[in-house]
């Protein structure tokens, strides 16, 4: 038996990331948090495998990344801009999530299926954020993928990795939409 929302389809047609910088105090406390969390993790899985796990990264710790990530741009020999761009995002975040992926071993579910269901919980954390009226926004970017920075910065093992930061606040501007897909353009009907 079908049952429509139609409420849930116009969120979905509607939903707009919102980047870091537009997004500022109050953020959810630890209640309202843990229910956007219990929402994400209502994901694709697998095998029951849970592949991934979060780290809630508050003021203190984004703080505190801001300045290895600096650190990072500086030994990697960056430019100034991109030193400065590598730590913005944590100097202008007040909460965020790291979304870890966990390669779980197991001949039973391929490696990629894991990873799908870790981006998953990635967009299921950023439409619960903007199904309560938060603002929220994903992102990765190259310090997500630097083994220095993720194990020295988050405690990450071999196993894991990040899939996504995503910073939720409250939003103070809503983006001007943006082109979207062209869906006859990348639809293929296959009837046999």
């Amino acid at each position: 038996m079908s049952v429509s929302n139609p409420v849930v389809l116009e969120f979905l047609f509607t939903r707009r990331s919102h980047p870091v910088k537009t997004l500022v105090l109050p953020v959810p406390d630890k209640a309202e948090l843990t229910t956007l969390l219990t929402a994400a993790a209502r994901c694709p899985d697998h095998g029951k495998l849970e592949p991934w796990r979060f780290i809630v990264l508050q003021k203190p710790a984004l703080e505190r990344l801001a300045d290895l990530a600096e650190a990072r741009a500086v030994a990697s020999q960056m430019e100034a801009a991109q030193i400065a761009k590598a730590r913005r995002q944590f100097d202008l975040g007040n909460l965020a999530v790291a979304v870890v992926e966990i390669r779980r071993s197991t001949a039973r579910i391929p490696a990629i299926e894991q990873t799908y269901s870790a981006g998953a919980v990635c967009l299921g954390l950023v439409n619960a954020a903007l199904a309560a009226g938060w603002g929220a926004g994903w992102l990765s970017g190259w310090l997500a993928h630097d083994r220095d920075f993720v194990e020295h910065g988050f405690g990450l093992n071999g196993q894991e990795r990040v899939a996504g930061l995503i910073y939720i606040g409250t939003r103070t501007t809503m983006p001007p939409e943006r082109p979207r897909p062209d869906i006859d353009a990348v639809t293929t009907w296959m009837a046999e």
